[in-house]
């Protein structure tokens, strides 16, 4: 079956999320301002990508289990129908990179999906070796990014990603990490080499991105993604049982998954945040927080004082 026909139109689409919502329970998602999901320019490459993307930590570790598989389908329908495109995975993350890509390709999107995954090993052939396997595995050649996880052995690998990079292979260079102490060698690094994407852990609790880095990454042109969005599911935990404060209207905030990546979003260092999930309802609801208005400065400092 052709795409077309899997695929809803985009008006189609939003009809489609919208009622999906209210069905699940959410309320009826708010476009103010567009009927398309907010995009972001990539500065090095000028390619634009939807502001919500997918991570696939833990939530893709699934093997072949073919009714582990089902739901992410609904997942991967819900990123693309949405407006979104990146989904990022890792050799770290078991069987996710093979679950996307065979996803992915029995789905009929993969011309729709901005593919990124990282190099995680230590010595030149053994990054080369687990990159080719990656991009085997993703069923992607060329890999839209290839990001150094947690800065492993980056001075080995970067200079193997600037060949692949002149030879068409990879079309993004990425470094990435999810602690706050990492963050200085992440700004030294941008500062000093030619990286597209950096990949750093950044949440409405979890601001240390905010001091330095993201200023950093904005000047230099540098994109970025945010890992660890929810801080690791303590904020639905922070919040539960709690009302979403009336004024949470005014940024077209519907749940608190989208009140957290709204949040985010307000930056606009940011270029995408990337929240992993294994369940549709929260793929829809995700990819709202890319629709509407933002929230402002006086808006930001009222959402980290009602949170704190």
């Amino acid at each position: 079956m052709k795409l077309k026909n899997r695929f809803l139109s985009r008006r189609k689409a939003l009809e489609h999320i919208a009622v999906g919502c209210v069905a699940m329970g959410i309320p009826k998602l708010v476009f103010s301002q567009t009927t398309q999901m907010m995009k972001r320019v990539i500065p090095s490459s000028g390619k634009t990508i939807g502001v919500v993307g997918l991570g696939t930590w833990q939530t893709f570790d699934v093997g072949n289990s073919s009714s582990a598989r089902e739901p992410l389908k609904g997942v991967l329908r819900a990123l693309v129908e949405g407006g979104g495109s990146v989904i990022d995975s890792s050799p770290m993350y078991g069987s996710s990179e093979k679950v996307v890509g065979d996803l992915s390709d029995e789905l009929g999107i993969k011309n729709d999906l901005f593919y990124a995954t990282k190099v995680w090993t230590t010595g030149k052939q053994s990054g080369i070796n687990q990159m080719n396997a990656s991009m085997h595995k993703m069923k992607a050649n060329p890999m839209d990014l290839m990001q150094i996880h947690n800065l492993q052995d980056w001075k080995t690998h970067i200079k193997t990603l600037y060949d692949w990079k002149d030879r068409g292979l990879i079309r993004h260079i990425g470094i990435t990490h999810y602690v706050n102490s990492a963050h200085d060698d992440l700004e030294r690094i941008i500062k000093s080499e030619k990286i597209d994407f950096v990949q750093v852990n950044y949440s409405i609790i979890d601001r240390n991105a905010e001091k330095s880095l993201l200023p950093v990454a904005k000047d230099q042109g540098v994109a970025v993604l945010t890992n660890r969005p929810y801080a690791g599911g303590s904020l639905f935990r922070k919040t539960s049982g709690q009302q979403l404060p009336e004024w949470a209207d005014e940024f077209d905030c519907k749940s608190w998954g989208q009140f957290f990546l709204k949040y985010l979003l307000a930056n606009d260092a940011v270029t995408c945040v990337i929240p992993g999930t294994s369940k549709e309802k929260h793929m829809i609801d995700n990819m709202a927080a890319g629709y509407g208005r933002l929230p402002n400065e006086n808006h930001k400092k009222k959402m980290v004082n009602f949170i704190n």
